[in-house]
């Protein structure tokens, strides 16, 4: 699996509190922390549209931050917390990781493909607990659904997982639930009742 970090430009937040997020927040930018492998956590200022791009479509990026004069760090997204109205990032929690580092971490699901006639499918299980690889981590877990027949659940032992990525999860915890499709069943029930 190819690496898919993305760069972001951040700059060392001297001033903490919520007065100084507010101003940094209206001068375009956006408060975050780095913690981890036991040191201290390290508080910075990012740009607000460069971070929203590149958290836009990924619950589980992986981040190198470029602060100046230092080293570049490599972190995974922990927590985004958005503006409950208006488009816009109002913090970020990073994790701070190794490139070969085990993480564990929540990948969404995804259903691909068709069942089988007369029948529908149902996500169970929106999220799975997966480990892998820092720079391994799919953006999302697909569940081929092609030609299931109604009645069948599919697991977590049932996924098909990329190379190096693991499922923490309940082997037997259900993903997808395939049944018959009630809503093309519902008229014809009607009528023979009349």
């Amino acid at each position: 699996m190819a690496d898919n970090t993305v760069t972001l430009k951040a700059q060392l937040r001297t001033a903490l509190g919520k007065g100084p997020a507010r101003q940094a927040r209206r001068a375009g930018q956006v408060p975050a922390v780095v913690y981890g492998h036991g040191a201290q956590p390290r508080h910075l200022l990012l740009e607000e549209h460069a971070t929203r791009m590149a958290l836009r479509s990924n619950e589980n990026a992986l981040v190198e931050l470029e602060i100046e004069g230092e080293e570049p760090l490599l972190v995974l997204t922990k927590e985004v917390q958005r503006h409950p109205v208006r488009p816009g990032v109002q913090h970020v929690d990073f994790l701070l990781v190794n490139r070969n580092e085990q993480v564990e971490v929540e990948v969404p699901v995804t259903v691909v493909g068709d069942a089988a006639p007369g029948t529908m499918h149902m996500i169970e299980a929106d999220h799975v607990v997966i480990s892998a690889s820092a720079v391994a981590i799919p953006e999302v877990i697909e569940v081929d659904v092609t030609g299931v027949q109604a009645g069948t659940v599919i697991t977590v032992a049932d996924l098909s997982l990329p190379e190096g990525v693991e499922a923490v999860a309940d082997a037997g915890l259900g993903v997808v639930n395939v049944r018959e499709d009630s809503r093309g069943s519902a008229p014809a029930s009607a009528e023979a009742a009349q």
